[in-house]
């Protein structure tokens, strides 16, 4: 065994023992570094070199609040002996604040840690905030087996392997890694460091940072990376497949190198809007049960509550209960001191509920002595106010300092402004300057009156059929138009409001889905989404069009300025990456408004019919399952697929944004 040099004493240091591991054959005399991430600099703890088997001992421990992980770099592979010491090797495993006792570093463990940290790499370097640094190393183990370098739980649990293309993704990735780890073929390296280059950068010198600019530059010319995977490996003389080292391997190219994973329970069914908390655990309203037939005659789901890494915190079916808590909406905030707001359709209510999802209302909820309609959007304000959002009945509801015992509704319907500006307003948000913003779905204007007085109203022309707001870190305003800006989605307002005024509002929702889920995106039949200067003035270029938007439901706001469009269409619906305002941060030639993501938009991971998405702390977006099979959501449906309105399970996409903090309370800040 190599001698083993501890470089910095550790008051109660453990010892881990490890190998390094290039394709499943072990790397020799591999320079093993233990290294200790912070919001500073790494601290290089111990310092190590694997023998003949690959083998390694090292001691450390984490400091609270901080992340350890290894890196090997060089060393000689046993799968190509006479390639000598390859100096391009450099592979990590991130561990977390408690490492366990025995750990393999490896392309396996490389690709999970690259793309869980995405936003806090740099080459060798890892650094990040204490919150950020635990939620990325959390979610590594949904990858792989710290302690054997095969696979994660989650990505070959049912919710994910054959149902998803992302083990595909991932052993793909490792192959290709891999070719060049163990030279292959003599060029595997510099074939690997030209097709990783990313847009506008210079090419990559070493496994890791080869792997670091694919997932930070996931949707670039993917197929470069693929094509790897041909020239590195040939088909073997034993079966009809590649003879790499890792399978499932892809059989075509992929849209993008993103590694999205599902994950379910809780009591989730039909999700609407989502939050985090001060722990990066994810919050959200359902609005359907498990078991039930749901449909928009009646929702009555529960809350459920997601840690940082999928795991599902509310009970198993039911989820929480309580509070009047009956039928999620897309009303979510979660205020400075972890309580969640809730909005309900089926009790026509608001509920509270604690951080550990005890009810702090009374079982019909707050209801105004029911006087409430159906609801929808809530926001916590900076300086603790709540707001919340009547769409039936056009209501506007004030709770000074979060004060449950001292709500009001302010308005409704046409009593006094702003509600009279208001039709349907489905959701808000408050800017910088205390303003606050309304998404109507009822007509093409956003409303604004400052917090102070909403008696002061001010009306700004949008697309057609609001939904989602967003406040960017300079007061601009993006909205998402469902019907899109054209004469089709005019109509299709217009057969809307018909159906809402004869039919009601179940009908009224059951003609929307139904109509977004089959818009295909583009100018004519699609979605749009408008961006507003903060003096209300349209940003030359919006409202932007895509493929990628068919139909827009949510808009989040990363730490980058860059924001992110759920989509209601299809029954595979994107996810999508627009270039904000500051373009500093897009890729060399995009403008403000411009896709970034893949023209259909991100894809795989079990998306279904999506309503809300949400960064995290990590940077990792959250896409909400809402619906999942249209044909069960209406009318009367099969027996057999009564069941299957409601969307299952919430899907992450990991390391795609730049982090913001949470809870979200005002514009979303980055760290």
């Amino acid at each position: 065994m190599a001698t083993l040099i501890l470089l910095t004493a550790q008051a109660s240091a453990s010892e881990i023992k490890g190998q390094v591991l290039g394709g499943g054959a072990p790397i020799a005399q591999s320079s093993v570094t233990l290294m200790q991430a912070s919001p500073g600099a790494p601290r290089q703890l111990a310092h190590t070199t694997t023998d003949k088997d690959g083998r390694f001992v090292i001691q450390g421990a984490a400091a609270p609040g901080t992340s350890l992980y290894l890196v090997a770099i060089g060393g000689m592979s046993a799968a190509n002996p006479e390639s000598g010491n390859n100096s391009a090797i450099a592979l990590i495993t991130v561990l977390g604040s408690k490492p366990p006792a025995k750990v393999v570093i490896n392309e396996m463990t490389t690709v999970a840690s690259v793309w869980t940290n995405a936003q806090f790499l740099n080459d060798t370097t890892l650094k990040g905030q204490p919150l950020s640094l635990r939620i990325a190393a959390g979610n590594v183990p949904n990858f792989v087996d710290l302690g054997t370098g095969g696979w994660g739980e989650a990505i070959q649990g049912p919710l994910n392997s054959g149902q998803t293309p992302t083990m595909a993704n991932f052993a793909t990735l490792a192959d290709v890694l891999s070719g060049c780890v163990n030279q292959v073929v003599a060029s595997a390296c510099n074939s690997l460091f030209s097709a990783a280059t990313p847009p506008g950068g210079g090419p990559a010198t070493n496994t890791l940072n080869a792997a670091e600019a694919i997932a930070l530059n996931s949707w670039y010319q993917p197929e470069r990376i693929y094509n790897l995977l041909r020239q590195f490996y040939k088909v073997s003389s034993v079966n009809h497949m590649l003879a790499v080292p890792y399978m499932p391997y892809l059989s075509h190219a992929p849209s993008a190198w993103v590694l999205p994973l599902k994950f379910d329970g809780g009591g989730y069914r039909a999700g609407g809007k989502a939050m985090f908390d001060s722990e990066g655990n994810l919050w959200v309203g359902d609005n359907f049960s498990i078991g039930w037939q749901g449909q928009d005659s009646l929702w009555q789901g529960n809350a459920s509550k997601f840690a940082p890494n999928g795991k599902p915190l509310s009970p198993i079916t039911t989820g929480f209960t309580g509070g009047g808590m009956e039928g999620g909406t897309f009303g979510a905030a979660v205020d400075a001191k972890d309580n969640v707001w809730l909005t309900s359709y089926g009790s026509k209510s608001i509920t509270v509920f604690d951080k550990n999802g005890k009810p702090l209302t009374p079982p019909e909820g707050i209801n105004f002595g029911g006087r409430l309609g159906l609801m929808q959007g809530v926001i916590v304000t900076p300086s603790g106010d709540v707001w919340v959002l009547g769409i039936e009945k056009s209501q506007l509801v004030y709770f000074p300092k979060g004060d449950i015992s001292k709500g009001r509704i302010v308005c409704e319907g046409e009593s006094a402004e702003p509600c009279k500006s208001f039709k349907a307003p489905f959701h808000l948000g408050i800017d910088q300057q205390d303003r606050i913003w309304v998404a109507n779905s009822g007509v093409e204007h956003l409303t604004r009156f400052p917090a102070s007085d909403p008696t002061k109203v001010e009306n700004f022309k949008t697309g057609i059929n609001n939904s989602g707001l967003g406040i960017d870190s300079k007061g601009n305003v993006w909205v998402t138009n469902r019907f899109g800006t054209g004469l089709l989605g005019m109509a299709h307002l217009v057969d809307m409001g018909i159906r809402l005024k004869t039919e009601g509002v179940a009908s009224a929702s059951d003609f929307l889905t139904k109509t977004m889920s089959t818009q295909k995106g583009g100018t004519i039949n699609g979605g749009s989404v408008t961006l507003l200067r903060p003096d209300g003035s349209p940003f030359p270029g919006s409202p932007f069009k895509s493929a990628g938007l068919p139909g827009p439901w949510a808009v989040a706001v990363d730490g980058n300025d860059n924001i992110w469009i759920s989509n209601f269409a299809g029954a595979q619906s994107p996810i999508v990456a627009l270039c904000g305002v500051q373009t500093e941060h897009c890729p060399q030639g995009v403008h403000t408004g411009d896709q970034i993501s893949p023209p259909g938009g991100y894809v795989g991971g079990g998306l279904q019919m999506l309503t809300d998405i949400a960064v995290d702390p990590a940077g990792n977006v959250w896409a909400m399952n809402n619906w999942q099979d249209i044909d069960a959501c209406i009318g009367t449906p099969k027996e057999e697929l009564s069941t299957r309105c409601g969307g299952q399970g919430v899907v992450i996409f990991y390391g795609l944004a730049k982090p913001v903090r949470a809870p979200q309370i005002g514009p979303a800040r980055p760290f």
